[in-house]
């Protein structure tokens, strides 16, 4: 109301606008006013279609006021018309859809007691602003770039495979100067370059089937692992309890533990994550004990068993989630690495969206992380979470006043190849990846048929990086991988992890993980001879004692 009343004050017919400030201030205000007038409209708009059983078509996906991608820290007025589009959503085809989205409200459970209290940050809440046209801007410290030594990047990329699959040898020459150049050097939004957030929400929409406005927004952090760190501090509290598909990628198990979280495994087999461990955890879940909020999954390539989650799988899963409240993180790093005899399933951000068996239910109980590290180059640092637009503020609201942003050069850098390449270029890109581990998985697998038969006991993994075995021990209690590994295999010259590491309550195994990404066959052959050689000596000394 007081910005209204200003305004009014500030009209053109008022003598009071006689200096150049006030006529900022006056275009200032107008702009904001347009949001505001912008989001009460599309509030009344969803209320009155909700009230009606329908829900119009919207255009909003083409107002750029609103898809600037600068992912705001605080409660802006970009963010409350943003939300009140989302609630209209339409197809591609202009036909009208009856997607429904979780109710911003139904997140306030799920987010952590520090992501409730975490403060926006004072001076990236109102970097978008800067856009505001005839602004003045005296707000961030940002260096002036004629001070920087860079005058252009000039690199050179491989094109993509043919549609065939036959590799292309012509390169492509990328440049980055000019402007380019000085917003590649520069701070940049907390949530990742815009352009390079547009790219991404037309790839989910492409892979995924997502479109904008479906009840989810996206943000770019320093790798999935920035991401998903983030995002387990804004979902859990200490002591909570989450629920891990076991064994798990390694990684959370330490950021789970920092935050003293009771971390419930649940099993995993060669066809993903177990759901009648998952449904008998739910079911005999103690009345006294709030049930856990949280369940995480690697449902392709699953680190470290290479495991992909069916399509089966996966429904009861999504139905699990609705039946116990639960939401589902969706670590995705390898499903770009998916070489299985079959078709690739639908990840559960797809499922939520299209699949049968979600048919009536709202999207939402879905956060999904993507990496380029496997695709594209691991020391770019780029990941992307998908999801509803609560727990992705949540996250920015915590790299706003950490790391700030992702890093704007990298950026750059990925923006201007993946523009080059296009999405179709970029899907051949990864199906030539795809084909380059499973013929390194082959070699590997060989290997493994000629020298451990009998010896170990392993799954063929349907995508990633890593072969899951288990080492025939002698003893009943199947034995214990870890000093084997760490101490014999090792002492032989061969580098391996013990399986106790992949699982949260660390209790012994007689697995290891072994990766095939990096070696030459030669090195594959002599690396599994000396795996041979070790349990060999290890039933040799068992029997001898």
């Amino acid at each position: 109301m007081y910005m209204l009343t200003r305004l009014l004050q500030l009209s053109p017919s008022s003598s009071s606008i006689d200096t150049p400030a006030e006529r900022n201030v006056k275009r200032v205000l107008e702009v904001r006013l347009v949001y505001v007038l912008d989001a009460l409209q599309l509030l009344l708009l969803a209320k009155v279609t909700e009230v009606l059983g329908f829900r119009a078509e919207s255009d909003w996906a083409s107002d750029s006021r609103l898809h600037t991608s600068s992912s705001t820290d605080g409660e802006d007025l970009h963010a409350l018309a943003y939300r009140s589009k989302m609630m209209v959503a339409s197809k591609p085809n202009g036909t009208s859809t009856s997607v429904q989205s979780l109710p911003e409200n139904f997140y306030t459970s799920f987010l952590s007691d520090v992501a409730k209290a975490r403060l926006p940050s004072p001076i990236r809440s109102l970097l978008p602003l800067e856009a505001t046209p005839g602004i003045i801007s005296l707000l961030a410290g940002k260096p002036n770039p004629t001070t920087f030594p860079f005058t252009s990047f000039d690199f050179t990329a491989r094109a993509p495979p043919s549609e065939d699959g036959r590799t292309n040898s012509d390169d492509i020459a990328l440049n980055i100067s000019g402007g380019e150049l000085a917003a590649a050097l520069q701070y940049g939004a907390t949530g990742g370059m815009a352009p390079l957030v547009d790219w991404f929400h037309g790839l989910q929409s492409t892979v995924h089937g997502r479109e904008r406005g479906e009840g989810w927004t996206l943000s770019v952090g320093s790798g999935s692992q920035d991401l998903l760190s983030k995002a387990i501090i804004a979902l859990l509290n200490p002591g909570d309890t989450v629920l891990v598909q076991s064994p798990v990628y390694a990684g959370v198990i330490p950021l789970f533990h920092s935050l003293r979280c009771e971390q419930i495994e649940v099993d995993a087999d060669a066809e993903g994550i177990s759901t009648v461990s998952l449904r008998e955890i739910l079911e005999s879940w103690p009345a006294e004990k709030p049930k856990p909020r949280v369940l995480y999954t690697i449902p392709y390539g699953g680190n470290p068993t290479g495991a992909t989650a069916t399509l089966a799988r996966r429904r009861e899963v999504l139905q699990l989630a609705r039946e116990h409240n639960f939401l589902i993180m969706e670590d995705d790093p390898y499903f770009y690495l998916f070489y299985g005899a079959g078709p690739r399933e639908p990840s559960y951000f797809a499922m939520e969206r299209a699949d049968p068996s979600c048919a009536g239910h709202p999207v939402g109980r879905v956060l999904r992380f993507d990496s380029i590290s496997k695709i594209l180059s691991a020391g770019m640092r780029i990941g992307f979470a998908s999801g509803p637009a609560p727990l992705l503020r949540a996250i920015d609201a915590h790299t706003a006043t950490a790391n700030l942003q992702p890093a704007s050069l990298t950026q750059a850098i990925a923006l201007k190849l993946l523009e080059a390449w296009g999405y179709d270029g970029f899907l051949r890109h990864t199906r030539g990846v795809s084909a380059f581990y499973r013929a390194s998985r082959d070699v590997f697998e060989a290997a493994l048929q000629r020298h451990l038969t009998g010896l170990v006991e392993w799954a063929t993994p349907q995508s990633g990086l890593f072969f899951w075995f288990k080492l025939l021990l002698p003893g009943a209690d199947g034995g214990d991988s870890a000093a084997i590994i760490r101490t014999e295999a090792f002492e032989r010259g061969v580098l391996a992890l013990p399986g106790t590491v992949f699982l949260p309550n660390g209790r012994t195994t007689a697995y290891v993980r072994a990766s095939f990404s990096l070696l030459a066959p030669e090195e594959v052959d002599e690396a599994v001879k000396r795996l041979r050689d070790t349990i060999l000596d290890v039933r040799a000394q068992a029997a001898s004692a």
